[in-house]
């Protein structure tokens, strides 16, 4: 043929199953899209979470410091070396010596000269919490007029050199701490400072000032002798000029430069070079080339590189799970890709096979079905990857341009793969029915190689765990799809046997409806098995996902629980307010208000303390069958009355070191002879800890006096309920704060629950696992869609023949349902039952912590989490496709109902 030919061929195709194609650059493009937009939403995700872990750290731990001592300074002039404008031609210098993705924030940048030994202030008027002298460090810093505002007096000057007084600019926080004022003077040893201005700076939580604090605000230390003795902290800040004056004082001065990183550009595919760069820079080769500027005993120090490191632990333990989704959803992609290429060399089985009867060469005919299908999934495989890179944010394009052409190659080669196997040589037309069709020696041989596989990973998961390390293994990661494999494949084994014993017994019927639709469920083409296959793996993949989201959601429920002890917790340090409990008791959701006693116990083995819980059986006991947390009966904590061991409930741990006999406590309102009657792993009031639980009743009784003294009042206010308005409880409780004293604090179970998941990392890898969940139910409907309508029209003229014969509108749409059930049916019942197996072998070895709970790397103080099973995400895919089934037939039928039979009868003789 020419390429005239060829072209036409291709034209007159196009447009005589416009359709087909249509369908076919549909679903290339989604996929393509998917495929494409999966590994820029990882870098995604990846990146929000490397600049989240650096910019949550506090200012003193995302700061690059350099720092030369007096003793390391080798000039001929040592005073020389510490002037303004020496220091600020090294830090230029210093800048210059920073390579990509080391990158500074230059406005937070701070350099100067500081003392590392703090000098006395011996002036007697300074405040001496308990008799030390004030302890004074000085700082003669650049830049300190950009960033503060000077609310009294001026900026400091530099003195003359030899000078033996010096003028400092104070905070206004240090002012007031010290009583300082413009015009005060401070002696320290060896210099005399005059406070000349007071400051506010512009931002205190910034690093400029938050890395040191003494630089914003005084503080109290405690001295290290004996006894130790409070004390006051503050710094003065000099002119940067007054840097040599500082080296003639005790305080042994240093040369600094601080360096903020800036981490708002920071990739996630640039942190392990940034690492590397901050490892060299301090220890490595770019730590000689600082030396070369700010001299040879320079050290450099940072703290990001354990961030980064941290981070990197973080992201190794969560790409499994996510790699896990991956393969998962990937697979079913590529399954629906090839049934859909099958299914249409099926369809155009005759027309390929005539054409090879009449002399066409295997070749030339595979090679126009692959411009067939090339000039529809090449130009959708490239939309979907153009427009992945346009919508979903990332760094990299060649994976996202590699997954969309594999997309498209795949879309084009399915068709004419398919094709040339079934049409190797040319042969008589011969049916292949499903329920009579016998497996080939070649398919038997892939199908055991595909089962030692799926038991490898299943096997390799189970031991190793995700949680484990060392990176993603394409085994292990694939074994979920593994596993439903081999479950479509048995199915696909099995399938025609009840065919044949139900088509039996329908033979003898006198019903017309069901023999016909089993017969024709007999008689489908082979072929008809590969949307099984297709929906059992995406109904695996897609309940497996929503067991991990499942098991994500009750590890943070159950994390949020432990901290809080029930659904809100309000405490203090001292007795609570006698009103707040009415108060708290309004709030709407609120069911229970239970005050608790919490003191803590020395013991007398010298272990751990033992936290003593009083509080009201009848209530506490509610509560704790509210929470789940350590349930038991009100009647367990019944006052025995008289002089007899109260009986209590206690942890494993308190039986395990005390045992069951009588053991006397000494809380503050008298002594406590008590038993242990019961044991509970947890309580609410002390979740997971060594606790004693006792009557109020029972300790009321024995000490009236004490313990009705307001000084032993409740501490502790748990409360139970749905839906608890925070802020209607933020504010009674604010308004029963008492102005002096400790300030009452409230914890709210929400609130600890919305913290586990502000990870970005976390948030953006939970977010892709729901969509892959989602996308995996959808190619599961997709596929039974296009099984059923790959045989749409046989089905429309065997309704049209049976109507001339006449056959009931209502028998024809029972026929239509009762021929797409059996296949449906199987396909949901195996996906629920091989998604609740596939949970049940590999969730001893998926760890859910990284995911589900911030800073866990696999187990951590609740354990490792597990795969929880989710009914919904286990029956609700499946039923779609039943429903989905059902919708098609009936929908089937009624068009058909509405056409005319000798329409439906010469369709097949229209151009």
């Amino acid at each position: 043929m020419s390429a005239l030919t060829w072209t036409g061929l291709l034209a007159i195709r196009l447009r005589t199953a416009r359709g087909a194609a249509l369908a076919l650059g549909t679903l290339v493009l989604v996929t393509a899209f998917l495929a494409a937009a999966f590994p820029r939403g990882v870098d995604a995700y990846e990146t929000r979470g490397v600049r989240h872990a650096l910019g949550a750290a506090p200012p003193e731990q995302r700061t690059v410091e350099i720092s030369v001592a007096r003793g390391d300074v080798t000039a001929a002039d040592p005073a020389a070396a510490y002037r303004a404008a020496e220091l600020g031609r090294q830090d230029r210098a210093i800048r210059r010596q920073f390579e990509e993705p080391l990158r500074v924030s230059g406005d937070q940048s701070l350099y100067g000269v500081r003392t590392t030994k703090a000098l006395n202030a011996r002036d007697s008027w300074l405040p001496r919490p308990e008799g030390p002298d004030p302890a004074m460090s000085l700082y003669a810093v650049a830049d300190l007029a950009r960033h503060a505002t000077l609310t009294r007096g001026r900026l400091p000057r530099g003195a003359a050199s030899g000078a033996g007084t010096v003028e400092a600019a104070v905070t206004v926080s240090t002012a007031r701490t010290l009583g300082l004022r413009v015009g005060s003077q401070l002696h320290l040893p060896g210099l005399t400072v005059r406070i000349c201005g007071l400051l506010t700076p512009h931002d205190p939580d910034g690093p400029y000032w938050a890395v040191d604090p003494l630089m914003a605000a005084a503080r109290q230390d405690v001295s290290a002798g004996t006894p130790p003795q409070k004390y006051w902290r503050a710094g003065l800040l000099l002119s940067p000029q007054d840097g040599p004056a500082l080296t003639a004082t005790e305080g042994e001065p240093e040369k600094f430069w601080r360096y903020p990183v800036d981490a708002s550009a920071l990739t996630a595919q640039e942190a392990p070079r940034l690492r590397d760069r901050l490892v060299s820079l301090e220890h490595g080769a770019a730590l000689a080339k600082v030396r070369g500027v700010a001299g040879g005993g320079a050290l450099a120090d940072s703290a990001v590189d354990g961030l980064l490191d941290g981070f990197a632990r973080m992201r190794a333990a969560v790409a499994p799970v996510i790699a896990v989704a991956a393969f998962g959803i990937g697979t079913v992609a590529g399954i629906v890709l090839l049934m859909t290429g099958a299914l249409a060399a099926a369809r155009r089985g005759p027309e390929l096979a005539l054409l090879r009867a009449r002399g066409a060469s295997l070749a030339g005919l595979t090679g126009q079905l692959a411009a067939e299908a090339g000039a529809v999934a090449l130009p959708a495989a490239a939309a979907g990857g153009g427009l992945a890179l346009l919508v979903v944010p990332g760094e990299r394009v060649l994976p996202s341009l590699l997954a969309a052409a594999g997309t498209g190659l795949l879309g084009t080669l399915a068709l004419p793969l398919r094709a040339a196997a079934a049409h190797r040589r040319p042969r008589t037309a011969a049916r292949a029915d499903l329920a009579t069709a016998r497996p080939s020696r070649r398919r038997t041989v892939a199908e055991l190689t595909v089962l030692v596989l799926a038991a490898g990973a299943v096997v390799a998961l189970r031991r190793r765990s995700t949680a484990a390390g060392g990176g993603v293994d394409a085994l292990v990661s694939a074994a979920p799809v593994l596993i439903g494999v081999i479950a479509a494949l048995v199915l696909l084994r099995l399938y025609p046997l009840p065919l044949r014993l139900a088509s039996r017994p329908a033979a003898r019927t006198s019903g017309l409806t069901g023999f016909l639709a089993l017969a024709r469920a007999g008689r489908a083409p082979a072929t008809a098995g590969l949307p099984l296959l297709a929906l059992l793996v995406a109904l695996t993949t897609a309940s497996f996902g929503g067991s991990v989201l499942a098991g994500i959601a009750t590890a943070r429920d159950r994390a949020a629980l432990t901290a809080v002890g029930a659904e809100a917790r309000v405490f203090a340090d001292k007795p609570l307010p006698a009103a707040l409990q009415r108060a708290v008791a309004a709030v709407p959701g609120v069911d229970d208000a239970v005050p608790v006693r919490l003191s803590v116990q020395a013991a007398d083995d010298g272990g751990p303390p033992l936290y003593l819980v009083i509080a009201d059986p009848p209530a506490y006991s509610r509560l704790a069958r509210a929470t789940g947390l350590g349930a038991f009966s009100a009647a367990q904590l019944a006052d025995p009355g008289g002089d007899r061991p109260l009986p209590a409930i206690v942890s494993p741990r308190v039986l395990a070191r005390f045992g069951r006999a009588p053991m006397a406590l000494q809380p503050e309102f008298g002594q406590l002879v008590i038993r242990p009657t019961a044991v509970r792993t947890d309580t609410p009031a002390q979740p997971g800890g060594d606790f004693v639980l006792l009557n109020a009743r029972s300790v009321a009784r024995l000490h009236p006096d004490t313990y009705a003294e307001p000084a032993n009042g409740p501490t502790l206010l748990l409360l139970s309920g749905h839906s608890l308005d925070a802020g209607a409880l933020r504010a009674a409780v604010r308004a029963h704060t008492p102005a002096a004293g400790p300030p009452l604090r409230l914890a709210l179970r929400s609130a600890e629950r919305a913290a586990l998941a502000d990870s970005p990392l976390q948030q953006g890898a939970e977010r892709l696992y729901t969509s892959a969940v989602v996308a995996g139910a959808g190619f599961a409907l997709l596929a039974l869609l296009l099984s059923l309508l790959q045989a749409a029209p046989q089905r429309t003229q065997l309704l049209a023949r049976l109507r001339t014969m006449g056959l009931p509108p209502a028998q024809g749409r029972r026929l239509m349902v009762l021929e797409a059930l059996p296949q449906a049916l199987l396909a949901a019942a195996g996906g629920a039952l091989v998604g609740a197996a596939a949970i049940r072998l590999l969730s001893a070895g998926m760890d859910l912590a990284p995911l589900a709970l911030p800073g866990a790397s696999g187990g951590g103080a609740l354990g490792a989490v597990r795969l929880r099973t989710d009914a919904a995400s286990l029956l609700l895919p499946s039923a779609g496709v039943v429903v989905l089934a059902l919708v098609v037939a009936l929908a089937q039928a009624w068009l058909s109902e509405r056409r005319r039979e000798s329409a439906e009868l010469r369709m097949g003789e229209r151009p």
